[in-house]
């Protein structure tokens, strides 16, 4: 699945769409600012996985703050057998420059 851009998501949101987003910062640039998705961080994101079974065919999208760790996310979740998971396209540096809620 492709990756999805900043301006794809934020319409997605704003439209009241269900989404799975998960964000694979660590829990202080979480805190600083986030955008509401799930935080699980990319070191913890192995023992979590389990919790996530239930989203193995749904699509799932994973940000970090410029979109290398959430890069990583998606390939590893892919190699988990997650069928649909697409990296948010700059991360939230990109969010903060482009959505100006």
């Amino acid at each position: 699945m492709a990756d999805i851009t900043v301006q794809e998501l934020h319409e997605r949101m704003q439209k009241g769409e269900k989404l799975n987003v998960i964000d694979v910062r660590e829990e202080y640039e979480y805190e600083e600012f986030n955008i509401g998705a799930r935080l699980i961080p990319l070191g913890t994101l192995p023992g979590l996985l389990g919790e996530l079974g239930d989203l193995k065919n749904e699509e799932v999208i994973v940000h970090c703050r410029s979109g290398a760790r959430s890069n990583n996310a998606k390939m590893y979740m892919m190699s988990e057998g997650f069928t649909n998971v697409r990296n948010l396209l700059g991360g939230i540096m990109a969010w903060q420059s482009e959505i100006n809620d």
